[in-house]
């Protein structure tokens, strides 16, 4: 009994194994030539921009700051303009740190909300050149070391899907 049952295992086996049918696909090729990239980036590099003119007038009005303590320094204000000058010196640098780490979160914030329909459209055409060329699995081709003759690269078709020449 055990062995009709290995025996029909390894006949099916190969049979199984040829049906499959794999396909690799670059989609960091594809997203930077979809028009819908190239817009998000553009509204992506506006906001970047008007934080880093907000940043740069910071670090302006800090700097005045400083020059003032140099001058008070240099005048040999009373300690007590002195503190005062320290203190609004490290109210900016807190200030600069609290800015920068809140334009961090909302840049990555707002690529990620810019980014995820792009990445759903591609993610749907990959499906569909799956469904329509059968294929049991289809892999991001980041870094293969080999690829068989048994597995396709569709980069182009899902590129033909979405419209991209």
């Amino acid at each position: 009994m055990i062995k009709k049952l290995l025996v029909a295992i390894m006949i099916a086996l190969p049979t199984m194994a040829f049906a499959q049918k794999f396909g690799i696909v670059n989609t960091s090729s594809i997203i930077p030539e979809l028009p819908e990239f190239k817009s998000a980036q553009t509204e992506f590099e506006t906001a970047s921009k008007k934080y880093d003119d907000e940043f740069k007038n910071l670090q302006a009005e800090a700097q005045k700051a400083m020059d003032e303590y140099q001058k008070a320094l240099d005048e040999k204000a009373p300690q007590a303009i002195l503190d005062r000058r320290v203190a609004e010196i490290q109210k900016f640098e807190q200030s600069i740190n609290q800015f920068r780490q809140t334009a961090t979160q909302d840049l990555e914030k707002q690529q990620q909300q810019l980014m995820a329909p792009i990445q759903q459209k591609v993610i749907n055409a990959i499906n569909a050149v799956g469904a329509e060329g059968s294929y049991t699995m289809i892999f991001e081709n980041t870094v293969p070391v080999y690829v068989g003759s048994n597995v396709t690269d569709i980069t182009a078709t899902v590129k033909t899907k979405l419209g991209i020449k």
